[in-house]
């Protein structure tokens, strides 16, 4: 079998509409514009339609991803979906986005690492590509965080937004291209209760009780988890760079979860890297879990910051606890208009 790699050839994203400031916050909890900005970094975010469920983002960005990459959703081998907020407990919400992609008989399937998400189902579409199991796979990070805040709590309903970013993996037998370089994946559930939802699922289903008290809102515990963010993102980004014999200075773009802007500020601070170089947009869409690195890294493309050559590290921390790393060599021309292969 041919040596194979995967490497970008499109990529996606999507945002609602609907744009939430921080003004508008005002009037609903008790905050200000001055102290979410002080402590996130946030702006405004996205929210989705009342009739915008998860898929409806995905399957947008996922179209753009396709488009970029002159390709359809026939041409796909396969769908993966980085989300916690699916359209419903099954099936998939990956399935649905197949659907509307038109991608019949490609496979497709869910991953919930939460914030971490979409860097843990990069690195399994890439596993796959390289193993010989598939030559394309759309990789889709699409959320609709809105739908489990707690409007009354300031200290979570004032950091999450809406949205969906789709990278679209192809296979290359090419011995010059780098594509999809090494990954490091980790993770500890002795932190679960760091940021976790109680109820809806089996162990305390989404009873009517449940709902009056909120269970089915997300809770934080914001102290520890901007401590072991900062400490484990710092530690998994210096793993990757062990592996590829690389130090931060090599590094020409750094795109990770956009969970809050002190947290980042302090990883650069760090790694000794100027914040110059973070691909950040967490101050017009806060964090949208695992949609944030594919939108960012969107948006950079098509911007023109990232172009051919360039070393791209992904990194990210969520709930579980999870986090991860990864770094990427930019393989596509600048972007135009007209699209780039």
């Amino acid at each position: 079998m041919d040596h194979l790699v995967s490497l970008v050839s499109g990529t996606g994203s999507y945002a609602p509409e609907k744009v939430m400031t921080n003004a508008d916050l005002e009037s609903v909890v008790e905050t200000s514009d001055a102290w979410i900005r002080e402590r996130t970094g946030i702006g405004e975010r996205r929210i989705a339609a009342p009739d915008q469920a998860t898929s409806d983002l995905a399957v947008l960005a996922g179209r753009k991803a396709l488009e970029m990459a002159g390709l359809t959703g026939a041409d796909l081998d396969g769908i993966i979906v980085a989300t916690t907020t699916p359209d419903m407990p099954f099936p998939s919400t990956a399935c649905l986005v197949q659907r509307d992609l038109g991608a019949r008989g490609a496979f497709a399937f869910d991953l919930n690492a939460v914030c971490s998400g979409f860097v843990y189902a990069l690195k399994v579409a890439d596993s796959m590509i390289k193993s010989g199991a598939a030559r394309k796979i759309l990789v889709v990070g699409a959320e609709v965080m809105s739908r489990y805040l707690d409007w009354e709590d300031r200290t979570t309903c004032v950091l999450f937004g809406d949205g969906a970013g789709a990278l679209l993996l192809s296979a290359s037998t090419d011995p010059g291209v780098r594509g999809i370089g090494q990954m490091a994946l980790h993770a500890d559930g002795a932190g679960w209760e760091m940021i976790h939802v109680p109820a809806g699922g089996s162990r305390l289903p989404a009873t009517t009780e449940a709902v009056d008290q909120k269970l089915t809102k997300i809770r934080m515990k914001g102290a520890e988890t901007f401590k072991m963010a900062v400490r484990t993102i710092e530690s998994s980004i210096r793993e990757v760079l062990a592996m590829e014999n690389l130090t931060p200075t090599d590094i020409d773009w750094v795109v990770p979860h956009q969970a809050n802007g002190r947290i980042l500020s302090a990883v650069a601070q760090r790694l000794g890297i100027s914040e110059e170089r973070f691909c950040l947009n967490i101050e017009r869409y806060g964090n949208t879990s695992a949609a944030s690195i594919p939108v960012a890294l969107d948006e950079a493309v098509r911007s023109g910051r990232i172009s051919r050559g360039d070393r791209v590290m992904i990194t990210a921390f969520g709930a579980g606890v999870t986090w991860g790393s990864g770094l990427l060599t930019w393989e596509l021309d600048r972007f135009s208009p007209e699209g780039s292969k």
